[in-house]
């Protein structure tokens, strides 16, 4: 009896260490298939979710794969970021070690864009500064106005108009004193953001937009997605 426990925790072991070999094999050749199936630039992170692997190998099913999308692989500058991951994943191994994979559907989709403040923070002036102040946006620059260069602070609300994230900037101050009434529209104008969110793929649905601690996050969803490239 003895003797038999250990051919059969010998026999788990290996079969342990062939799921963790196979599934790390698969990662690498997974992840380039959806990277060309989704039209990425790069070579994204993967990580396949599930236990044990080789049975989801064996049905051409994956039920996580989860990807980190840096710039490069999005095409976008540094300080965009996409974390997502696709269940349901349907595609053969034999498919994809023999190149053959034409498509790749997809049950599910989730996972959230990241934008950060040091990518916004360009889009309004050289020198100019965001960060997260509870659920809303600090924002400061400095600006000139009616001949004087002031030091401006403020805080706005975030949201997402027609595809666009808005930063509506409010209760304007300069060096922590109130912005005189007649130069408040423009230097409130000054600090509104409007930054066009780039094109998502897996054919993402942005369905939620939050500040986070590293920047904006922009929930992201689809379902019954289908990747051809």
């Amino acid at each position: 009896m003895r003797a038999l426990l250990v051919v059969l925790l010998l026999l788990a072991g290996l079969a342990l260490v062939a799921d963790r070999v196979g599934e790390e094999v698969a990662e690498a050749q997974v992840g380039q298939v959806v990277a060309e199936r989704a039209g990425l630039t790069g070579a994204p992170e993967v990580e396949i979710g599930g236990f044990p692997f080789l049975t989801q190998a064996a049905g051409g099913r994956y039920q996580e794969v989860r990807i980190s999308l840096g710039a490069a692989d999005l095409g976008q500058p540094e300080g965009v970021l996409v974390d997502v991951s696709l269940r349901g994943v349907e595609v053969a191994l034999s498919d994809v070690l023999s190149g053959s994979v034409q498509e790749v559907p997809v049950e599910r989709v989730d996972g959230a864009a990241t934008l950060s403040y040091a990518l916004l923070a360009e889009q309004l002036s050289p020198g100019a500064t965001l960060a997260r102040e509870g659920d809303r946006v600090r924002v400061e620059r400095t600006v000139d106005v009616a001949g004087l260069t002031l030091p401006l602070t403020a805080v706005g609300t975030v949201a997402l108009v027609d595809g666009v994230l808005v930063v509506d900037v409010e209760e304007a101050s300069s060096g922590g004193v109130d912005v005189p009434g007649r130069l408040v529209d423009q230097v409130t104008d000054a600090l509104d953001l409007r930054y066009e969110l780039p094109a998502l793929p897996f054919g993402l649905q942005v369905v939620g937009v939050a500040v986070g601690d590293d920047g904006v996050r922009i929930a992201v969803e689809a379902t019954d997605t289908v990747l051809r490239g």
